[in-house]
């Protein structure tokens, strides 16, 4: 027989709802491949809004924008890199990270977990 750990350990509706606003904070730096600058945004907007309705938000937030801010130094790097070549490769990197670590950190904050993202500085603490 088959038991899920849900049914063994119930999500009372407060945590579900934390889990779930963790996920948007994390999957909203996708936002701006839809509109420039929103990805940049609305995550430090969704984390102060937040923050004090659901405490674990301020852990999520902090990791999104230590990535946000890693991200912009690393394009910056990589941006004046192009003037040698070696750039172009490291900004593709770049630019399949940016997609690929928010939505790892917006599935682990679902299962609610705390996901620090690789290769981010660590600037809030």
């Amino acid at each position: 027989m088959d038991i899920s750990n849900n049914q063994l350990n119930p999500i009372n509706p407060d945590e579900q709802q934390a889990r779930q606003w963790a996920m948007f904070l994390h999957l909203s730096q996708l936002a701006g491949y839809v509109i420039p600058l929103v990805g940049l945004i609305a995550p430090i907007v969704i984390w102060q809004m937040k923050k004090d309705e659901y405490p674990i938000l301020d852990e999520h937030g902090k990791a999104v924008v230590n990535w946000l801010i890693s991200e912009l130094i690393y394009g910056a790097i990589c941006f004046v890199l192009v003037f040698i070549v070696i750039g172009f490769p490291m900004l593709m990197v770049l630019g399949i990270l940016a997609v690929v670590f928010p939505i790892i950190g917006g599935i682990k904050a679902n299962n609610g977990e705390l996901w620090h993202y690789p290769m981010a500085i660590n600037i809030l603490q």
